[in-house]
């Protein structure tokens, strides 16, 4: 297995810090951004420099995400793989009673910031026939009544599924993960039956690590209960 230099959004906690714990564990090297510079620092305690390098930056803003992937291919000299993690929910579901503020937050980091992720770093990935990674959501590919949020992960999925077309005609590889219900700190309450962090993290680096043959489209995961 080649050791990998991967970019992580949204990388503080959750399924960004998860899959960053299971990709240094492998071997590889992590490159992690999200707005909490006190997390971030944390990871990069425990991981090392050598192994991790940290880009304190909010994903919404196109510059400064510009700036961060920049950064990170000129000190690492390279980006693999890049994982658009970045995401978040709404406290008031539903269409008629949802409200406004919440959608434009929601919809700024759920599908601008991916769009963001992916343009400025397709031109490294080029460089290295690499792969972008995204987390969409079951709820991405199932009807839920009213969900604005099940909506932006619709445009997630289809996202990664045209975007692996355009990367297949340069070598590179595009996998859309779909996880259920996990238990990540989106949630108030713990969802300890659900899915862990650490389970979409394997399934990325599944992904990562499957042989530059095998594009992994896809990774559709839910709880067994």
């Amino acid at each position: 297995m080649h050791q990998k230099i991967v970019l992580i959004t949204g990388a503080s906690s959750g399924i960004g810090a998860a899959t960053a714990k299971k990709l240094v564990s492998n071997g590889h090297k992590v490159a992690l951004t999200a707005r909490s510079e006190g997390k971030l620092n944390k990871l990069m305690s425990q991981f090392g420099r050598e192994a991790c390098r940290i880009y304190p930056a909010d994903a919404t803003d196109p510059s400064a995400l510009e700036a961060v992937i920049k950064q990170a291919a000129d000190e690492f000299g390279k980006l693999d793989c890049v994982f658009a993690n970045a995401g978040k929910g709404v406290s008031t579901p539903g269409t008629e009673n949802g409200d406004i503020k919440e959608w434009q937050s929601m919809l700024n980091i759920n599908i601008n910031a991916l769009l963001y992720t992916a343009k400025f770093s397709l031109p490294y990935l080029k460089k290295t026939k690499g792969q972008f990674i995204l987390t969409s959501s079951a709820a991405g590919r199932a009807t839920l009544k009213g969900s604005i949020y099940g909506a932006s992960k619709w445009f997630a999925y289809g996202f990664g599924q045209n975007l692996a077309e355009e990367m297949k005609e340069w070598g590179g590889r595009c996998t859309t993960i779909c996880p259920g219900m996990v238990n990540t700190p989106f949630f108030d309450e713990p969802k300890e039956d659900k899915l862990q962090p650490e389970d979409v993290a394997d399934a990325v680096a599944f992904a990562i690590e499957a042989e530059h043959r095998n594009s992994v489209r896809e990774i559709y995961l839910m709880p067994t209960n």
